[in-house]
């Protein structure tokens, strides 16, 4: 009890432990003239010890007394007063030892205490008759003899209380480490308890500190009596297993999470009665109930010790404990408020509570209360600040780092929560400091630290830290594959592949690692070896959304939905992220019959929700349903910024942008950001309404990247190309070129067929853009474009054939569409489709339906030379849109709406052709291209009145 008193209220700075345990042995020699109660007192009380002190003519203690009073003399002085300061002294060092020498490996530390005791210990318990014959040979000890007849035995007094010290900590360390684990199979344990009790039985019957017994009598008679409390320790042992036995068990099962392990040998027990379960029953209970968020179960011990309440301080801080991981602050709060005495142990269960319920400035409002807080409170502290993440709150992280006693400095845990405030506050370089200094580079610091990095978009840093580490853990390996999936380089990709192949077989028991190198893989693109990932995984809705999202980002919807399928038929309930991929996956495709199917099937409850009535808005947006779109829209009562944006990109994608400015107008001010500029002035370009963007766009106070190329974009449609020309000028005052802006302008120039413009735009983007293979190869298609449109043929094959030169490849045309619910994907000229013989005969068909209906093909849209065989017809008629066109006639010969989309914009000749095509076999088309949406119309007009 004195221990645990020690532990729970004595400060653990180091000085102050060695000055009280220091205090402890002189007051122990001035009480009793001898240390020898250092040894044994804390343990075994010996009550011939007062005539010892008669003996040695102790001040307190005299011949004179009257035998009663040395009798309570001696009652007191042993079983209070002897027996405290030894347990103070002992508790001190101990803790001393914990503390310094070597916290993190307690094996290291165990070894080191019993290399140091039994070399102490052995000299001491069978060299003293040599050392008193040297003595008395050499009169080493005659000057202290004479004046301090005490002080040589005080000396082996000393050092037998340092051996027993380090032996003793060093079996009780290795026993904690390796032998605790018995205490769940009782039989063994106590076999085990026996066989010890009864060897040291005979041991210490045979030997003694003060060297060997006198008689052989002697040694039978202390036999007898030792073996005699062998039995009678037997019987009790035997008859009951006690309560603290119990409570052991469960903690033990506690601390190797085996939660419901613990509360079924609580269950077991709960027959007897529950009142006289000791405070570590109930407690590892309670935790127990905890972890597991089994607030029934845990209403129910309540009631069964609601009279032990008040009383017992260690159930009332796992009760608080207990409210709040279960999310019930105010029960927890009004057990706080009415405790009368209010532990550490309380505050740190309150202040825990309120940073697992975001409530993280309760926790500080708490941790003002406290005077003297521990290392955990501390600990504590450090997270709130973390979770908060206010100037505030940085600003007494600062406060109370300084102020802490140096010795706290050296907790690793601390140092650890420290780290991780400082990171998440922002403030790396100090941070990075106070890890640097740190001697004691344990892995939770280095975690703390990579954690930091990436928060603070320093993933390289990250990579370097784990560089450092020669035995990574699993935490710190799931941080590497963090770091690499937010660099997304292919450099990232082949390290997260190099270390997932070294990484133990153990490690992919834990569903976290596969999870996040799984999203690694994903987000460096490579979808096909998470695919392979993916199938020897355990399934999660987390793995499958990790994976929808990675098919989506890398343009592959259908994959997307065939795992939404696997989902339902593997009974997996999806929820909102899946929901919400296999909308984005809906409109990546854009067919309308294809999304109603799927949006009947989720619950009503996702569609209430925001996020998800803003995808579905953008969603039918795309797939050219405005109707749908605003329906959805209409029945939100406070849309956010996102719902507005999405509305009004909808209105813009379908060439409404009359209807975009008015719902931009009736936005919130307050609503207005970035992607509502964007899209708003997007919807102006596409719609021809120049004098509105103008208008618009003055009026943005904090112009940016993408509102400067969006409006230069929409007068480089209205063939505006000086006022857009001065826009790029402006912008690059203050900024560095963005090529998107030149593009916007060649594709302006391109639809004028200005081939000197065009040539004088791409002529800069090779010089400030020199690097940037992609759009450049984009660019030089368009240059060919305008040459082949302004009927300049040898000049466009030229730049055509520098490019295949070159090695670079342009992005290939692709158009999907929807049939019987199967989705069909084509390229300009394919063949692989099964049925692709009928495909190109209604293709011919088709094409003599457009040229009786007075259809001319334009050559200008060919940039390469003819080959002996093509002809201007069946180059343009192989194009991706009206094979996907043809087929759909193919599998319904009678349809009257056909939907595709196209990741490139749609050409000249197939946007006519479309047209004609609809007025032909009177079914309305809609065509979904890399720009907008175009609804053909059975009367032979698109959407886009040809502004595109």
């Amino acid at each position: 009890m004195i221990w645990t008193i020690l532990d729970q209220y004595t400060p653990t700075d180091w000085t102050f432990l060695m000055v009280l345990s220091l205090a402890s042995l002189f007051a122990l020699t001035v009480l009793t003239g001898t240390l020898s109660d250092m040894v044994c007192s804390p343990f075994v009380v010996s009550y011939d010890s007062i005539d010892h002190c008669i003996q040695f003519e102790c001040p307190l203690v005299t011949a004179q007394m009257d035998r009663w009073k040395i009798n309570l003399m001696n009652f007191i002085l042993y079983e209070f007063i002897i027996s405290n300061i030894t347990i103070i002294g002992w508790h001190g060092f101990y803790v001393i030892l914990d503390q310094y020498l070597y916290p993190d490996d307690t094996t290291m530390s165990a070894w080191i205490c019993l290399l140091i005791g039994y070399p102490l210990y052995f000299p001491l318990m069978y060299c003293q008759y040599y050392f008193e014959k040297f003595n008395l040979k050499y009169e080493l000890w005659a000057v202290f003899s004479e004046n301090f007849p005490q002080f040589h035995r005080n000396i082996i007094h000393a050092l037998a209380f340092a051996s027993c010290l380090f032996v003793w900590r060093g079996f009780w360390v290795l026993y904690d480490t390796y032998l605790r684990i018995f205490e769940i199979y009782y039989e063994t344990y106590l076999l085990i308890s026996l066989l010890s009790f009864g060897f040291l039985s005979i041991i210490q019957t045979f030997s003694s500190m003060n060297g060997p017994l006198k008689t052989i009598e002697d040694n039978f008679r202390c036999l007898n009596h030792r073996l005699s409390s062998l039995i009678i320790f037997v019987k009790r042992s035997v008859a009951i297993q006690s309560n603290f036995d119990l409570g052991k068990q469960m903690k033990l099962l506690n601390d190797n999470k085996q939660f419901k392990k613990s509360l079924e040998l609580f269950d077991k027990h709960k027959k007897n009665n529950i009142e006289t379960f000791s405070s570590l029953i109930i407690t590892q209970a309670l935790k127990a109930c905890a972890h597991l968020e089994d607030f029934q179960r845990a209403e129910t011990i309540y009631h069964l010790i609601s009279s032990r309440i008040k009383d017992d301080l260690y159930i009332l801080a796992s009760l608080i404990h207990l409210y709040m991981q279960c999310g019930d602050v105010a029960r927890a709060e009004s057990l706080f408020d009415t405790a009368t005495t209010k532990t550490l142990s309380m505050y740190g269960a309150m202040m825990k509570g309120y940073i697992k319920n975001n409530q993280a400035n309760k926790a500080i409002d708490l941790f003002n209360e406290i005077k003297n807080p521990n290392e955990v409170i501390i600990m504590v502290l450090f997270n709130a600040c973390a979770q908060l993440g206010t100037i505030e709150a940085l600003n007494l992280t600062k406060k109370v780092s300084k102020e802490i006693p140096k010795s706290f400095h050296l907790n690793p845990r601390l140092i650890t929560s420290l780290l991780d405030a400082l990171m998440q506050l922002g403030h790396v370089v100090d941070a990075h400091l106070l890890f640097s200094r740190s001697q004691n580079k344990v892995l939770p610091m280095y975690g703390a630290m990579m954690k930091g990095y990436i928060k603070n978009n320093m993933a390289n840093k990250t990579i370097d830290l784990f560089n450092e580490i020669k035995h990574p853990d699993e935490i710190v390996t799931i941080l590497l594959f963090n770091a690499c999936a937010q660099l997304r380089t292919p450099q990232a990709l082949e390290l997260a592949k190099t270390v997932s192949k070294k990484m133990p077989e153990c490690f992919y028991s834990n569903i976290r690692i596969p999870t996040s190198l799984f999203n690694a893989l994903i987000k460096c693109g490579d979808c096909s070896s998470a695919e392979i990932l993916f199938v020897k995984m355990r399934k999660s809705v987390e793995a499958y959304g990790n994976l929808m999202n990675g098919f989506n980002h890398d343009n592959n919807p259908s994959k997307t939905l065939d795992l939404f399928n696997q989902m339902k038929h593997n009974g997996i309930n999806a929820n909102i992220i899946i929901y919400l991929c296999v909308i984005k996956a809906l409109s990546q495709i854009g067919d309308y019959e294809l999304c109603q199917s799927i949006v009947k099937e989720i619950p009503h409850c996702f569609l209430v929700d925001h996020k998800i009535q803003s995808a579905l808005i953008d969603m039918w947006g795309k797939t050219g349903s405005v109707d749908q779109a605003k329906q959805i829209f209409e029945k939100i009562l406070e849309p956010n910024h996102i719902g507005y944006t999405a509305m009004i990109n909808c209105y813009g994608l379908n060439g409404m942008g009359i209807q975009s400015i008015e719902l931009y107008r009736k936005m919130p001010q307050q609503l207005i950001d970035e992607v509502a500029y964007v899209s708003v002035l997007n919807a102006c370009s596409h719609s021809g309404l120049v004098d509105e963007a103008r208008s618009i766009f003055r009026n943005i106070e904090i112009k940016t990247e993408s509102i400067y190329a969006t409006m230069i974009d929409c007068l480089s449609r209205a063939y505006c190309f000086r006022e857009a020309q001065e826009l790029i000028e402006e912008y690059e005052r203050l900024n560095s070129p963005v090529i998107v802006m030149y593009m916007a302008l060649l594709s302006g120039a391109r639809n004028e067929k200005n081939s000197d413009l065009s040539q004088n735009i791409y002529d800069r983007m090779k010089n400030l853009f020199p690097q940037m293979t992609n759009p450049l190869i984009s660019a030089a298609v368009l240059l060919a474009n305008v040459y082949a449109s302004s009927g300049d043929i040898d000049k466009a094959s030229d730049i055509r054939i520098q490019l295949n030169k070159s090695g670079l490849k342009k992005k290939i045309g692709l158009t999907w569409t929807v049939t019987n619910g199967e989705i069909y994907q084509f390229r300009a000229h394919d063949q692989s489709h099964p049925r692709s013989d009928e495909i190109y005969v209604e293709l011919e068909k088709i094409s003599k339906e457009l040229t009786q209906h007075g259809h001319e093909y334009d050559s200008s849209w060919i940039t390469r030379s003819l080959n002996q065989d093509e002809t201007v017809a069946s180059v343009l008629c192989g194009h991706s849109e009206k094979l996907a066109i043809a087929w759909n006639f193919v599998a319904n010969p009678n349809t009257t709406r056909i939907q595709l989309t196209k990741n490139l914009r749609v050409c000249g000749d197939c946007h006519r052709a479309t047209k004609l095509i609809a007025a032909i076999r009177q079914c309305e088309i809609i065509v979904r291209d890399a720009n907008r949406i175009h609804h053909f119309y059975t009367n032979g007009q698109c959407s886009c009145s040809d502004y595109f």
